[in-house]
């Protein structure tokens, strides 16, 4: 890999199934995407108290986000889209306000990049344009 940023939808999907492959082929511990920390997201309801970026990680056949009770009531909707993904574990400790979830992911790297993208769009509320980074693979 190359390249470890992009910007667009069809970017955002090829970094992120190019991102998967890579981490499958060096058999990392885990692949880290995060949204750029200057990106604000468009949805009206998507909480901003926490100044960290959305991020997702995945390793092996998990996918892990942390999500507050909005974002998890969408994560949920948008794993029922898809049959081979099911919300395996959910994490709220006391000093954490949210959710860790880990969602088992049977997928291949483009059917995963789809579900990446419409996590950052559909559950933490980023428009079409929004930059994202690959942090780690």
């Amino acid at each position: 890999m190359t390249r470890f940023d992009a910007e667009t939808p069809s970017e955002r999907r090829k970094l992120f199934a190019d991102a998967v492959s890579a981490h499958r082929t060096r058999a990392s511990d885990f692949l880290t995407i995060q949204v750029d920390a200057a990106e604000e997201p468009e949805l009206e309801e998507t909480e901003v108290d926490d100044p960290t970026p959305p991020w997702l990680q995945f390793f092996q056949q998990t996918v892990n986000v942390d999500c507050t009770d909005a974002e998890l009531d969408r994560l949920k909707q948008l794993v029922g889209d898809y049959p081979e993904f099911r919300i395996d574990e959910l994490e709220t400790p006391e000093d954490a306000e949210g959710t860790n979830v880990r969602i088992t992911a049977r997928a291949d790297p483009n059917r995963l990049a789809d579900f990446f993208e419409r996590t950052f769009q559909d559950v933490y509320g980023y428009g079409e344009e929004y930059r994202v980074w690959v942090v780690a693979v």
